[in-house]
């Protein structure tokens, strides 16, 4: 099974928590100083935000994965459209391991296709207070 996953820059934590706790009508799975998100059944999205210097927005789109098989599977589908591609295996990242490929879209928005293998207690292997760097998404 596949899972959207979108992350939102904010920069107001707790007023977007408080705002995505009503929206939802859940709590976050996930709840850090810096960063919050969301595994939501309805509708079937991983829906993460952070508050750490990047400009508030869209930061990336992607598409989580529950199995080596379903990332290769999509690896093949991006190699085969001559897609640039970065590759990332055992990264640490929004407080996760993961195995992914990271795409831009036509427009320069970035996509990240990612198998998480476990969690992390760091945001990106830098201490969790490093608030002045942005996400994992590559420059």
């Amino acid at each position: 099974m596949k899972r959207m996953h979108l992350h939102v820059s904010v920069d107001n934590m707790q007023k977007s928590i408080h705002f995505y706790n009503q929206l939802f009508g859940a709590e976050p799975t996930v709840s850090k100083p810096d960063y919050a998100k969301w595994m939501l059944v309805d509708p079937l999205v991983n829906f993460a935000i952070s508050q750490r210097g990047a400009k508030p927005g869209i930061d990336h789109i992607g598409i989580q994965v529950e199995s080596e098989q379903e990332l290769s599977e999509i690896k093949e589908r991006l190699e085969q459209a001559e897609l640039s591609m970065l590759t990332e295996e055992g990264t640490t990242c929004c407080y996760a391991k993961s195995d992914k490929h990271w795409v831009q879209d036509p427009s320069g928005i970035a996509w990240e296709t990612y198998h998480t293998l476990e969690s992390a207690r760091t945001f990106n292997g830098q201490a969790t207070s490093d608030a002045g760097v942005a996400c994992c998404v590559p420059a």
